[in-house]
């Protein structure tokens, strides 16, 4: 079973930074999730939300910042956010990374940094697995590159997303854990798609899907997985 951490070791340290990633791989994690959004200037910039209010000491959204704005932001006060350039150059094939993709224009650049990794660097299409709640981004991805593996991620109905899963031939599942049972969980398996839940954390609940033979858990605790 796949042991994922959620925005790295989130649990441990502030998500989708350098130092969580780190983490991460010192907690012999298989693999890693992260966020992207597109700087004004086109950079890919791994943050979850919209903004920088949460997260950092600004104020503003992304994607109207340069990267050198970005850069200027602080994380509690001293970690940069990172790019993903940053991020597959820290991870150096060490681990799988699951790069979801959250805003408009990030399918595109994400595939050709992808491509530019694997053609120049040695990387293989098996280091990453793109995922999104927006399923025109999945779509426009496969379309883009067939190679790339997908992951559907839903928080709803799971018979839509599996049906979409089919439709464009995805890698993956990433279901909210709490949709699932041992038979939805079959029945995904069963038409050769990985289920990879999120977000466990809590010991009863990592017991309970992993009951359930899921092919992976995301977690803020990779650790306990």
């Amino acid at each position: 079973m796949l042991k994922i951490a959620h925005r790295g070791a989130k649990g441990y340290e502030p998500e989708n930074t350098l130092k969580s990633f780190r983490k991460a791989l010192d907690l012999h994690a298989d693999g890693i999730e992260l966020d992207v959004h597109l700087s004004s200037d086109g950079h890919i910039i791994v943050i979850h939300d919209e903004t920088i209010d949460r997260t950092t000491n600004g104020k503003g959204i992304v994607n109207t910042f340069s990267l050198a704005e970005l850069k200027s932001f602080l994380i509690d006060g001293e970690y940069q956010i990172p790019t993903l350039t940053e991020v597959f150059d820290l991870v150096d094939k060490k681990c799988l990374i699951n790069i979801e993709l959250k805003g408009l224009g990030t399918a595109s650049k994400v595939v050709a940094l992808i491509e530019e990794y694997v053609l120049n660097k040695n990387w293989n299409y098996e280091n990453f697995i793109v995922s999104s709640f927006d399923w025109n981004l999945l779509q426009e991805t496969s379309n883009l590159n067939s190679n790339i593996l997908i992951g559907v991620l839903t928080e709803e109905v799971l018979d839509k997303a599996l049906a979409f899963a089919e439709l464009i031939k995805a890698h993956a599942i990433h279901p909210d854990y709490q949709l699932l049972n041992s038979e939805n969980v079959k029945q995904m398996q069963e038409k050769n798609f990985l289920v990879l839940p999120w977000t466990v954390d809590e010991e009863e609940d990592i017991q309970k899907i992993k009951s359930y033979n899921v092919d992976g858990i995301i977690s803020d605790f990779p650790d306990r997985l």
